[in-house]
Formats: structure tokens, C-alpha cells, sequence
């Protein structure tokens, strides 16, 4: 059974949203609805996410994803369509459910931190923990092992404001971990970072997913940080997911030239494995294997083949996880396989303005977002304001529940 699935989801801000999904169903343009004062936030998204798979949602801003991920633990009702939670229909939950599901089996990691700064990081660590009921000695162990696993030991009489960008996002994926949730949702949590600690967040992010495999919904703006930790990315773009599959499905087959424009700076050698582009093995496999500089396997990256090419001209044999060859990389494959990358800029020229804009368009949003605030009681999202206001209240939500 997949761990998430969400079928079929609408949400749309302002006046009569069920004639707005009638409407967008039956063909209507997003456009048509705005220039009514009306947002279709999100149209028609499906999709599931399997146990232990980080599934990351990417799209510039104002693509919907955060309104997205809002929908998957309850934060925002949705207009039509629903969520199911380990088979269970979590979009007709009353709130006292939504609260213990919250607390319980889906955790939040927010962008900006979300710390109590009048809190230890211990007791930080442990507010989850806290917000179920767990015992003080419980909790405390617990949350020391969490910010063990997170790499925060010896820290844990720390005040939040004593501790760089990077060890605060630290604190808040132990607060997480703690809750031992089945489903981790992590709305741009590296975004705020110095690009030096993001990629050791990521480092530690897939590290941890090696030892705990956790159920993970990543949302990011960026491109490189898709392809490097997801299983599975959904791409949007105007509320709609256009497609969904993994980096090499969406480097090597992008559905359209808007996601063509998107990956046409992204480092290939870095993302394709040998499994993705090697070619049939040519002769007896004892012979390819013998002659052969070396033999890899089918999940390593092009660029560690680029040494092993040029000292010979013998193909590169990849084998299986069982050892058995199939099939070998030739000098010609490796260097056509990196040559697709010039030919898929070249086939949508009109659109290399756009992939650049992703980052900035989002780091210039997340620079207007407000820094932590304390948390409040749960209220019913407001249905009539704009997908991107309120962020702040629904993040203290999540947090007065983590």
C-alpha cells in the first residue's frame, strides 16, 4: 500500500470555489478565473508517494506546491479531490483527528527554523514530544537521540540563537525525527541556507534516509537539489503537476519544453548513471569484463566514468546488483550521452530566460517571508485570501502540533 496519495486535488482562493473546479474541469483557463478575482491554487493533482521514498515537489513560486503540501497534512482543506494517509481518507478528519495526526504521523520541517528561542535545543527537540504527552524523562531521551542522529551531540543545553543557520536547521529536522512520524513534509528547508551548509543539510538528509527511511515530501525551487535527493519529482507549473518520474526520466524524456528549460543547466555527468545510458554488451561477457578498465554499477554517476574512459579505449562494463554484466559504456557512449545536454537547450531556445528564474523568484520570496513566530491554536484556514498569505499563522500551526 503507498504510504500518501492524493487524487485529484483542487484548491481554489476566493468566491465560489466549487463553480471554479466545475469550471477548471470542464476546461477553463487559470487565467480566466484570476481576471475574476478568483485563484486556482492547485488543478487536478495526482499522485502517490511510496514508504521510505523522498518524493520532491519542484515549481517556481506562485506554482502551487506549497499550497500543495499544505493539503497533505490538513492545513488547508482542499476545494475537490482528497488525501489518503495510510489508506486512510485524512480530508474528512475532524479537527480533533487532523490535531492527532499531526502530532502523531506527520511532521513539518519548516524553511525559517520555527525554534523557541526561550527553549534549549533539547527542549526544542522535544516539543513534539511535549505536545503529545510523552513523560519529561522520555522525552528527553528521545530528543538527545535525535540530535545525535542530526549530528547536534554535546549541544543540547544550547540556546537556538547560539547556534549557526545550518545546526537551527538541524534542531528543527531532530524535532521531527523525534515524533518517529511515518511521513516527514519539508517545505523549503534548506532555502534559507548558505550554499555550503545546504549541500551538507543534503548530505545529512540522505544519510539519515539510509539508517531511518522515511517517508519524505521535499518541496524546492531548486533544480540540482531535486535531482540530487529525490526518488520521484513532480514538477509544477500554474497549480497543475506536469510531470512526475525520476531525474534520469525527466533529463533524458521532459514532457514539454517547460521542463526542457529547466534542465538544460543541470550538470548531466552528475545525474545520469551508468545503468541509464549504456549501450549492449558487444561479445562474450568473460571477454568485455577482462578487457574492461573497470567494472561498475548500474547507479554510478557519469562523471566518475570520465577518468576510467580515457585510459583506454575498452568500454567500461556495468554490472547488476547480483554481478552479472549488463551491459558497457564506450568513450562514443559517454560523450554522446553528455552531447544530449547541448541538443536539449538548442530545441527551446524561447525558454532559456525562464529555468534561471527559479532560484531567484524564490529566494526573493522566501526573503519577504516574516522569521519564527510562537505558535496558536488551530483555526480554520481562511478560504478567501491569496495561496502565499498566512503562511506564517499555518506554520505556527503545524509547530503548536509538530
Amino acid at each position: 500500500m503507498s504510504r500518501l496519495q492524493a487524487e485529484h486535488l483542487y484548491k481554489v482562493f476566493g468566491r465560489r470555489p466549487d463553480d471554479a473546479v466545475r469550471r477548471l474541469e470542464s476546461g477553463a483557463d487559470r487565467d480566466d478565473l484570476r481576471s475574476e478575482g478568483t485563484t486556482a491554487a492547485v488543478i487536478d493533482a495526482s499522485f502517490t508517494v511510496e514508504p521510505g521514498q523522498i518524493f520532491v515537489v519542484m515549481g517556481l513560486s506562485g506554482s502551487g506546491k506549497s499550497t500543495l503540501l499544505r493539503m497533505l497534512n490538513g492545513l488547508l482543506e482542499p476545494t475537490a479531490g482528497r488525501v489518503l494517509f495510510d489508506g486512510e481518507d485524512i480530508t474528512h478528519l475532524t479537527a480533533r483527528g487532523l490535531r492527532e495526526v499531526r502530532s502523531k504521523k506527520i511532521s513539518m520541517v519548516f524553511q525559517h527554523f520555527a525554534l523557541f528561542p526561550h527553549r534549549s535545543v533539547l527542549e526544542n527537540a522535544g516539543y513534539g514530544l511535549e505536545v503529545q504527552g510523552v513523560s519529561r524523562s522520555e522525552r528527553e531521551e528521545r530528543a538527545t537521540e535525535a540530535l545525535r542522529l542530526c549530528g547536534l551531540e554535546g549541544w543540547e543545553k544550547s540556546w537556538p540563537d547560539e547556534l549557526s543557520g545550518g545546526m537551527q536547521q538541524r534542531v528543527g529536522l531532530a524535532r521531527a525525527l523525534a515524533t518517529d512520524a511515518d511521513l516527514l513534509l519539508m517545505d523549503e528547508s534548506f532555502s534559507a541556507l548558505d550554499p555550503l551548509i545546504r549541500r551538507d543539510m543534503q548530505d545529512q538528509l540522505l544519510e539519515l534516509q539510509k539508517t531511518l527511511k522515511k517517508t519524505i515530501v521535499f518541496i524546492t525551487h531548486d533544480l540540482n537539489e531535486a535531482m540530487r535527493l529525490g526518488d520521484q519529482i513532480a514538477v509544477m507549473r500554474d497549480g497543475r503537476i506536469v510531470q512526475i518520474g525520476s531525474s534520469e526520466d525527466i533529463l533524458v524524456r521532459p514532457a514539454n519544453d517547460y521542463v526542457a528549460s529547466f534542465i538544460q543547466d543541470v550538470d548531466r555527468s552528475r545525474v545520469l548513471t551508468a545503468g541509464a545510458v549504456m549501450e549492449p554488451v558487444d561479445g562474450a561477457a568473460d571477454a568485455v569484463r577482462a578487457a574492461a578498465p573497470a567494472t561498475v554499477d548500474e547507479d554510478t554517476p557519469l562523471v566518475e566514468l570520465f577518468a576510467l574512459c580515457a585510459t583506454t579505449d575498452a568500454p567500461v562494463a556495468v554490472a547488476d546488483a547480483a554481478g552479472e554484466l549488463v551491459g558497457q559504456i564506450s568513450r562514443t557512449c559517454l560523450l554522446a550521452a553528455l552531447g544530449e545536454e547541448s541538443s536539449a537547450g538548442a530545441a527551446v531556445p524561447q525558454q532559456r530566460n525562464e529555468a534561471p528564474t527559479l532560484t531567484k523568484q524564490a529566494d526573493k520570496a522566501g526573503d519577504a517571508e516574516p522569521e519564527d513566530r510562537k505558535p496558536v491554536e488551530d483555526r480554520k484556514p481562511v478560504e478567501d485570501v491569496k495561496p502565499d498569505e498566512g503562511e506564517a499563522g499555518e506554520a505556527e500551526e503545524v509547530a503548536a502540533h509538530a
